[in-house]
């Protein structure tokens, strides 16, 4: 004998109100849903694209960085203004956003006189702008002079074309004549005068 069947039971008024909301939810939705699917598979070569721009310019922008405009050990020579010859080096120079000017690392300045004395001067950091002949200086500045006289400050501009240079922080020397200090210093005409300013002390050796 057969089993008897389930007796199907009518559904209440709240699940009918129920399945009427799904139905009519399901009305609006899947045809929005269908519409966005088009759209997205029409315009994703568009997306692509311009995902493959966005990586061509970022890679632009990566190689534009200025790697092939720094030179280790670099060295510029040239003559004053009365044909005296000086020296500028570096253990890196950058270019620094024109090609007159170059950031330093390291930087060395060698002036020699007419007399063939000479003066030496190293920092931490420098700008050297090439066509004004104008080294700045940053990091404890040091000059050294053939005599014997050292001085050290913490910034100077030297004007290479004129051989001279100053700085208004404070500097200590010391040298042949004894010790000084000071609030800032000029030299001219490549270290045969340095005039010492603001509040100058020294203690000079005896007998010099």
């Amino acid at each position: 004998m057969l089993a008897p069947s389930r007796e199907r039971r009518a559904p209440r008024p709240a699940e009918l109100a129920r399945r009427r909301i799904a139905v009519s939810i399901a009305k609006r939705v899947l045809p929005l849903a269908a519409v966005c699917l088009l759209a997205a598979i029409a315009l994703w070569p568009e997306f692509d694209s311009a995902a493959d721009r966005g990586r061509i310019s970022f890679q632009r922008v990566m190689s534009a960085r200025p790697d092939a405009l720094r030179i280790v050990d670099p060295r510029y020579q040239g003559v004053d203004e009365q044909n005296r010859p000086y020296n500028v080096t570096a253990t890196l120079a950058t270019q620094a956003g024109n090609e007159d000017t170059v950031n330093l690392q390291a930087p060395r300045a060698d002036l020699l006189m007419g007399d063939g004395t000479w003066i030496y001067i190293e920092a931490r950091d420098g700008r050297y702008d090439r066509p004004r002949n104008q080294l700045d200086l940053v990091g404890r500045v040091t000059v050294h002079h053939d005599d014997g006289t050292q001085f050290v400050t913490e910034k100077a501009a030297v004007d290479l074309a004129a051989g001279a240079a100053m700085g208004n922080d404070p500097v200590a020397a010391q040298g042949p004549f004894g010790t000084l200090t000071a609030q800032g210093f000029r030299l001219i005409d490549r270290g045969q005068i340095v005039i010492f300013t603001g509040n100058a002390r020294a203690v000079l050796e005896g007998g010099k």
